[in-house]
C-alpha cells in the first residue's frame, strides 16, 4: 500500500530470509505457532490510518453510550450472566476488510467489533520478529499513541495483573496448550509472569478460586485473565469444571465474560460509522432482500468463524430456527492490496487493537493485527497450501 516500501521489501525478500525469521519465532517459547505466519508485514499509510483510527472512535462512540447497558441487555441469557460485571470493557478490537471506495482509494469496512482480549502479546512479539529479520523502515510502527515495547507491557500488566503478585494472576481457557493462538499465552507469561491455566485447573472453596502450583501448594486466584470462548465452553459437555463462571466469586475478571456478548456482532446494526455496511438482524427483516447474493448470513456469537453463511439462499434464511440469533450483513468486498513476491496481489483484513484503563474516560489504540488472503474469506480454511497468507502485523506511517 505504500509502494516504494513495499517494493523494497519484496526485492529483499527470499525464502531463506523467510524460514530464519519462522525458526526464531519458534525457538523463542520452543513452540510452533498453531496458524500460518505470513511471509510479510503490511505498509499502512497514514490516509488508510486516519481512517481507520476515525472508525475505531466512532465504534467507540457507541459502546459509550449511555443506555448501552440496556441495549445490549438482551445478549444476557438465562446461564449466561456472570456476576460482578466491570464498568466498561478492558479490551476492545475492531475487524476491517481493505476494500476499493469506488474511486480508487483503499478504505476499511468493519466486519466485527470484540469485547473480548485478542493476542496482545503475540503481536508486539511478532512484530518485533518480523523487524528483526526484515528491513523496516524506523518511521513506521506497529504500536500506536507513543507507545514502545516496554510501556505498552507495562500498560498491560497494569490492566491484568494490577497491585496483585502474577502467581495469582491466571490465563484460563479450555486446554489452553492445544488452542492455535496458546504461542500468546507463552508471550503473556513472559512478558508479565502470570499463571497459564485450564479450567478444569482452578477450583473453588467458599466463594474463592485456587490452584495447585508445580510444588503442590493451594494458591488463591484473585484476578481471572479471560480467554474462554462460551461457544467452546458450553459446547464441551466432557470437561470436568469445580466451579461456574455464574457463580458469585470473589475474583477479579480481567476481560469480564459478560462483554463477549455485549460487544459483539449484537451491537452491530446500532452502530454509526462511515465505514459501516448496513447491518440487520434477522428477526427484523420484513422481506428477504432481493440482492440476496450480495449479503452474508451471521450467527451473533460463532468460535473461529463457524456458521457464517457466505453465499445465502432463501431457504438457507427460512431454515433459521432462532432466528434473534443472526443478523444479515452486507458483503464486504475485499480487494488485494498487498503485492507478493510473486507479482500478484493478497486480500487484507486488519484488526486495531485497544485497551481501557480503569479511570480512562474512553478506550485507547495500541497495538493491530492483519490477515493475509487468497481465499473468497479470511479463514484458515480458505487459504490451505497457500503462500503469502495468515497472521501478520500492520506497520502503519507516522504523521
Amino acid at each position: 500500500m505504500i509502494t516504494d516500501i513495499r517494493n523494497q521489501f519484496n526485492e529483499k525478500f527470499s525464502q531463506e530470509k523467510y524460514r530464519s525469521f519462522l525458526d526464531d519465532v519458534s525457538h523463542q517459547f520452543n513452540h510452533v505457532p498453531g496458524f500460518r505466519v505470513a511471509e510479510s508485514p503490511i505498509f499502512v499509510p497514514q490516509e488508510l490510518k486516519e481512517k481507520l483510527f476515525r472508525a475505531c472512535h466512532q465504534i467507540a462512540d457507541c459502546i459509550l453510550r449511555p443506555d448501552f447497558g440496556e441495549m445490549t441487555e438482551p445478549t444476557m441469557t438465562p446461564g449466561t450472566k456472570v456476576p460482578g460485571e466491570n464498568e466498561h470493557t478492558k479490551f476492545l478490537q475492531m475487524d476491517f476488510g481493505l476494500c476499493d471506495d469506488g474511486q480508487g482509494n483503499i478504505e476499511p469496512k468493519l466486519i466485527e467489533v470484540q469485547g473480548f482480549p485478542s493476542l496482545y502479546f503475540y503481536q508486539d512479539f511478532i512484530a518485533r520478529m518480523y523487524r528483526k529479520h526484515f528491513d523496516i523502515p524506523a518511521n513506521m510502527n506497529h504500536l500506536f499513541n507513543g507507545f514502545t515495547t516496554d510501556s505498552y507491557l507495562k500498560l498491560l500488566g497494569d490492566i491484568i495483573v494490577g497491585p496483585e503478585d502474577p502467581n495469582e494472576v491466571v490465563l484460563i481457557d479450555v486446554e489452553p496448550f492445544k488452542q492455535a493462538t496458546q504461542i500468546d499465552f507463552h508471550a503473556a507469561h513472559k512478558a508479565i509472569g502470570i499463571k497459564i491455566a485450564c479450567v478444569q485447573d482452578l477450583f473453588k472453596q467458599g466463594n474463592k478460586l485456587y490452584y495447585k502450583n508445580e510444588k503442590g501448594q493451594t494458591v488463591h486466584v484473585k484476578r481471572l485473565f479471560n480467554r474462554v470462548i462460551f461457544d467452546e465452553l458450553m459446547s464441551r459437555d466432557d470437561l470436568q469444571l469445580r466451579f461456574k463462571f455464574t457463580d458469585e466469586l470473589d475474583v477479579h475478571w480481567v476481560g469480564h465474560p459478560n462483554w463477549f456478548f455485549r460487544i459483539s456482532k449484537y451491537m452491530m446494526p446500532f452502530i454509526e460509522c462511515d465505514y459501516m455496511p448496513k447491518t440487520m438482524f434477522l428477526d427484523q427483516l420484513d422481506r428477504i432482500p432481493d440482492d440476496l447474493e450480495n449479503y452474508v448470513l451471521k450467527p451473533l456469537y460463532s468460535f473461529s468463524g463457524t456458521g457464517v453463511i457466505f453465499h445465502i439462499k432463501p431457504e438457507d434464511i427460512e431454515n433459521v430456527k432462532d432466528r434473534s440469533q443472526f443478523i444479515l450483513q452486507e458483503k464486504v468486498q475485499y480487494v488485494p492490496v498487498i503485492r507478493t513476491d510473486e507479482g500478484d496481489a493478497v486480500k487484507v483484513e486488519v484488526r486495531i487493537m485497544m485497551v481501557w484503563p480503569e479511570g480512562a474516560p474512553r478506550p485507547i489504540l495500541v497495538n493491530n493485527l492483519a490477515r493475509l488472503s487468497r481465499g473468497e474469506m479470511i479463514g484458515v480454511k480458505f487459504n490451505k497450501d497457500k503462500t503469502w497468507v495468515g497472521g501478520s502485523v500492520g506497520f502503519y506511517e507516522n504523521e
